[in-house]
């Protein structure tokens, strides 16, 4: 079975129906929004770029909107646009679910993603589940990204599963975003705040740490973009209000941080050292009347009402497993 020859009406979602096209096309939508260009989604795909820009202008006149905006810098999506993408993403995925199961083997390079806030155990977990697969017939991605985007990213399909936390404090918010993108939330552990830093710091041999110990050293936080909201931290605690702050991108830079400049960051305290190394520690944060401790509720999000695939299933099995480790530790 070619997607270029495979209709699709019956498998449609109810804003698609009566429209033709087909899943080549619905193939290339989806290859130009994760590569940015027509030229490079080209070049993936093995056509010629006026031919792909034809079959796009063809799918744009059968639906009767306009899906990206064309300029000398290269194309982006419009509203119009991001919201198709949304339904061809549910429908090309129903299509290779059907591949899957009922397809002959090797016809169609499997996809799986995942979307996680900056947390060790779930690049571990990830790791564990590709293992288990020929990664020459899978296509895997593991994201470590913004809470919004991590929301983004399962909403419009290009991740199946994403990692990130609730507290007293953010669950309102982030509640309220997921419901607002089909979302639901499924835990997997409770913890309390720790202090993660450099094994060399000056605080790193105490039982416990106190907010008044950490002033004279900067805070490090992972940058949550434009809407940097307090409710989008993914370090617990984040009203406080800290003497020095340092934003950064990436664990790696964290990391380097902790150890050039003698930063902290506040976490789950769930660390890979398999992953991290050994040159880190965490030291449970000591809670007062003005800096209070708080519950986080690490889960992850999937589709509402959808089901995992075997490849998720698995994943969601290699995580737990992880946690469970831990926590007997």
């Amino acid at each position: 079975m070619r997607p270029e020859a495979f209709w699709l009406i019956l498998l449609a979602p109810e804003p698609l129906r009566g429209i033709y096209m087909t899943l080549q096309q619905l193939h290339y939508l989806i290859t130009i929004t994760e590569t940015g260009s027509l030229n490079k989604a080209a070049e993936v795909l093995y056509i010629s770029q006026p031919s792909l820009s034809s079959s796009i202008k063809e799918l744009e006149k059968e639906v009767g909107i306009t899906i990206f905006h064309r300029s000398g810098k290269g194309v982006s999506l419009t509203n119009d646009g991001m919201e198709f993408l949304l339904y061809a993403r549910q429908l090309y995925q129903q299509y290779e679910s059907i591949l899957e199961k009922y397809g002959k083997p090797g016809t169609l390079k499997k996809k799986f993603g995942v979307s996680a806030q900056h947390y060790s155990f779930a690049v571990k977990a990830f790791v564990e589940t590709v293992k288990k697969f020929d990664t020459s017939k899978y296509e895997f991605a593991i994201r470590e990204t913004k809470t919004l985007e991590i929301i983004d990213d399962v909403n419009t399909l290009k991740s199946e599963i994403g990692i990130l936390y609730l507290s007293d404090f953010n669950r309102k918010a982030i509640a309220k975003l997921l419901r607002a993108n089909h979302l639901e939330f499924h835990r997997l552990i409770d913890c309390q705040a720790y202090v993660y830093l450099w094994r060399e710091h000056p605080l790193a041999k105490c039982r416990a740490i106190r907010f008044s110990q950490l002033e004279e050293y900067p805070c490090l936080s992972f940058e949550q973009g434009d809407n940097g909201s307090f409710y989008f931290a993914e370090e617990i605690l984040s009203t406080n209000e800290y003497a020095r702050t340092i934003k950064a991108n990436d664990r790696a830079t964290m990391l380097n941080l902790m150890i050039g400049l003698n930063g902290y960051t506040l976490c789950s305290g769930i660390i890979c050292e398999e992953l991290n190394g050994t040159d880190f520690v965490t030291v449970p944060f000591e809670a007062d009347e003005l800096n209070p401790n708080s519950a986080m509720e690490i889960g992850y999000v999937v589709k509402k009402n959808s089901l995992l695939s075997e490849i998720g299933k698995l994943y969601i099995e290699e995580t737990k497993n992880y946690l469970d480790q831990y926590q007997i530790r």
